[in-house]
Parts: structure tokens; sequence; C-alpha cells
């Protein structure tokens, strides 16, 4: 591929302005050709953090045969117009690829082809900018529910900013093992990554502001059916948060302490927030039966 730098790029990281131009590969993957020096800017090897400059000439020389052919996936949409798609994503699916290769089917290859058919409708200048729209928020694999997803980048921007500034108001429901003492409270506890476990997260005097509140809903012999409202968005939040104090979510590898069920039992069950079309609207992805199933036991 070969493209030039235009004045609405100027300054954008090379690596942002490769991905926009070519979405089947994943940034991981543009990062590694910079590194073999496979992404040239004007006929010379560069960084995948250099700033491009308008008239830079980008070249692009991969072996297609890396690549595998990513599946196609079918997800439950709950709502879509001209700026967005709500989708309720299934237990294991992940929301965007991870790995060096984007080869497994995940929210953003589903939304591609969404941003594939909106970019029909607008003008060709816009369409570079449109490449770039898609994942506004994410869900862990594990966690089911509602994830809603862009279709252009003034949708993007107004939606993740809600995000940001704590305009959204999400409703998870969980399994936890035991009895909590409390039926509802808050769990004020900041969060840091674990350095012994970089992968995963805990609670720490160094971490960042992290507030859920939660209610129980139903209580069986072993387990506790509740509901979180988590007022940030902290990576594994809700997951840490439980854990930490001594009723770890059902089926959670990470945080448990063994109750390890045939799924995690985390549903993101509604999302209110502000459409770009200015409309405020609440959606709601039904409980997995395996939640009532498992509470039955």
């Amino acid at each position: 591929m070969q493209t030039i730098v235009s004045e609405d790029q100027h300054k954008q990281r090379l690596d942002v302005l490769v991905t926009a131009a070519m979405p089947r590969l994943s940034r991981a993957f543009i990062h590694k050709l910079c590194d073999n020096d496979k992404v040239l800017v004007n006929s010379q090897p560069a960084k995948s953090g250099y700033k491009v400059r308008e008239g830079d000439i980008i070249t692009v020389d991969y072996d297609e045969a890396e690549l595998d052919v990513i599946p196609e996936i079918d997800l439950p949409v709950l709502y879509e117009d001209d700026d967005c798609v709500v989708i309720n994503k299934p237990a294991g699916v992940l929301t965007h690829t991870q790995g060096p290769l984007n080869s497994e089917a995940t929210v953003a290859t589903f939304l591609r082809n969404k941003i594939a058919k909106a970019r029909l409708q607008q003008d060709k200048k816009d369409s570079l900018a449109n490449e770039r729209a898609g994942i506004v928020h994410r869900l862990d694999r594990a966690t089911s529910g509602v994830i809603i997803g862009a279709k252009n980048q003034n949708a993007l921007s107004v939606l993740q900013k809600q995000f940001s500034v704590r305009k959204v108001k999400k409703t998870y429901v969980a399994i936890v093992e035991g009895h909590l003492k409390q039926d509802e409270a808050i769990i004020d506890m900041p969060i840091e990554r674990n350095p012994k476990a970089p992968a995963t997260f805990r609670v720490g005097a160094n971490g960042k502001l992290a507030t859920t509140h939660y209610k129980v809903i139903e209580t069986s012999d072993t387990a506790s059916l509740i509901e979180l409202r988590p007022e940030t968005g902290r990576t594994h939040q809700l997951r840490v948060h439980l854990a930490q104090i001594g009723h770890p979510i059902i089926g959670d590898p990470l945080y448990g302490k063994g109750a390890y069920g045939d799924r995690l039992y985390l549903h993101a069950l509604s999302l209110e927030i502000t459409l770009p079309n200015r409309e405020r609207k609440t959606f709601t992805a039904p409980l997995p039966a395996e939640f009532a199933e498992y509470m039955a036991k």
C-alpha cells in the first residue's frame, strides 16, 4: 500500500494513520512491520510513533500469507441507527483483537462491516476518518452484555467523551461466592496494576479512584445474585472489588478462589447514554438463562 499524507492527517502518529488506512491490520502487527523496516516514509524506514507531515509518502510492505482470514461473526443487535450500533455481546467474544495478527472474529471485526456500509453514504474525503470509528468502550472476553460501537468518527468522539466524563450509567449483574454482610453498600477502593502479575489489577494505595455500588437481588445456599453500578470504569474494577471484600465473581479464573463455574458470571445488563442525535436512551441485554440456572442449584 502507498498513500500520501493529506492536510487533515498532518501530525498523526504513523501507526494510527496506517491502522485507519488498512483496518485489516492490527496496531500490534503494524508495530512489527515498523520494527522490521517494512513501513517507509519517503522511502526511509520509520518508527511507529513518527508524526507524519502533509505530503509524506507512506509505503507499507507485508506478506498477505502472514495474515489469517478473519471468520465472519454475527452478533445480536439491540439497536442501530446511522451513527451507532448496540450489541448484546456473548461471553467468549473479544471486544477487539489481541496479539500481532488480527485473526479472530471480534466485536471490532463485526463493526467493520457496519462501518463499511456507512462509508458508502459519506463523502470521499471522510472515508479515512470513518475507518477509525468503531470501539467506544470494552467488555472483558468472558463478560456478556450491552456494548455500543460507533459508525463514524463524530459518533465515536461523542460517545467516548461521555464515558470519560462519567455521563454514562452502567448496570451489571453478577453471581458472587457466599453471602455479603450488607444487602447494599458502596465499595470505594483505589485500583492499581499488580506488578507481580502485570495482566491483573489489585486494590492499592497508589491506585486510581474506583467506586462501585452493589445491591443484593437474591441469594442461594452458597452464592448471591447482585446488581452492580460502577461509578468509575477501571479495568477489571468489579472483579477486583468483589474479590477484595471476599466475594469473588463465580467463574473468575484471575481473581476467584476456586469458585470456577462454566463461565464468568458477570453480565452488562444495561447502558444509559446520550446518542449522537442527542436522544437519551437505555439499552438492556436480557440476563442469560444460565444465571437463573446457577442460582437454582
